[in-house]
């Protein structure tokens, strides 16, 4: 098998005819052995059922039925680890990416990149401050944390060698850092513009609370990149810094004292801060110990995250 293309699916029934039949026409006209993985995520709509009716038209397709809804992440962990593919393309079943990006995709990997990512680049024509202003700032970001340089983190529609993503692991909400993963296995990374079409049937999953989960996934994938091997480096980085503020604090409030401003008792600043402080920090520290947790107890007990309730077209010597 030369491509596997996976795709998670949750509550997208309406397009996945339209998408399915585009895939046929792009993949077909390729000169490899491919196949296409929809991992239905728990929907609650009829995409399970569509998927079946039309897995019976097209023995490419292979669909894994998921028990419940796990989240996007462990949606794409499950299909990669079903791959069978020399190359694997990720990609949304929404119709926002473009099936006929996917040939651009494999002729940057064959110069002899290990991830080609893509970049959206006509996204959010006519919101700059509201969607692409934000967009800009937390690439930017994620980009200047990580050093893996990249225009639209967010863009699902990318190319992997197997061999920079099979090792990887996903928990959480982390599949948007892949590229991330795949340069701590030494891979090569590029990107490349693709098309962008907006939404065509249903409604967005993302909200809001997508810019906080992105912001606190960022520090743990900091915290894995930087000082995994050496924690003490984080921990005490950060309680040096709660120090130094705890001192300023104190500073201040003599300071009120000293000049006969104010007594400690007439202002709260020293009961606020410490308090503040020391919940973030905890909270923070508690994040990030918990997030190390779970990936010792899945890799000890060999516990899958996921479990799935059906397969479809796959060969029965796939027992993954």
């Amino acid at each position: 098998m030369r491509l596997s293309v996976v795709i998670p699916v949750y509550n997208e029934a309406p397009g996945l005819p339209e998408l399915v039949e585009r895939l046929e026409a792009v993949m077909s006209s390729l000169p490899y052995d491919f196949e296409v993985i929809f991992v239905d995520d728990g929907s609650k709509d009829e995409s399970a059922r569509v998927l079946k009716e039309l897995a019976g038209r097209y023995p490419w397709m292979r669909v894994i039925l998921l028990r419940r809804n796990y989240g996007q992440t462990l949606a794409i962990q499950v299909g990669i680890q079903h791959a069978q593919g020399e190359v694997i393309v990720l990609m949304d079943s929404d119709l926002e990416n473009d099936p006929a990006d996917v040939p651009k995709l494999l002729e940057k990997l064959e110069e002899g990149f290990d991830v080609v990512s893509g970049w959206r680049k006509q996204r959010w024509k006519g919101q700059f401050f509201t969607r692409r202003l934000p967009s800009l700032l937390a690439n930017w970001l994620i980009s200047r944390l990580s050093g893996v340089y990249l225009h639209d983190y967010g863009c699902t529609l990318k190319a992997y060698r197997r061999e920079v993503i099979a090792p990887v692991r996903l928990y959480g909400r982390m599949h948007r850092f892949i590229p991330i993963y795949a340069k701590w296995e030494g891979g090569r990374i590029t990107e490349v513009p693709v098309t962008y079409s907006p939404r065509k049937y249903g409604r967005s999953n993302y909200g809001m609370m997508r810019v906080v989960s992105v912001l606190l996934d960022l520090v743990l994938i900091v915290f894995l990149d930087r000082y995994l091997q050496r924690p003490i480096q984080f921990f005490g980085g950060v309680g040096l810094i709660s120090i130094f503020l705890g001192l300023g604090t104190f500073g201040w409030a003599m300071f009120y004292k000293l000049t006969k401003q104010k007594s400690f008792v007439e202002t709260p600043l020293p009961v606020f801060t410490a308090l503040f402080i020391s919940v973030g920090v905890v909270l923070l520290l508690i994040g990030v110990l918990a997030e190390l947790l779970v990936r010792v107890y899945y890799e000890s007990t060999g516990r899958a995250p996921a479990h799935i309730r059906q397969k479809i077209n796959f060969p029965e010597t796939l027992s993954v």
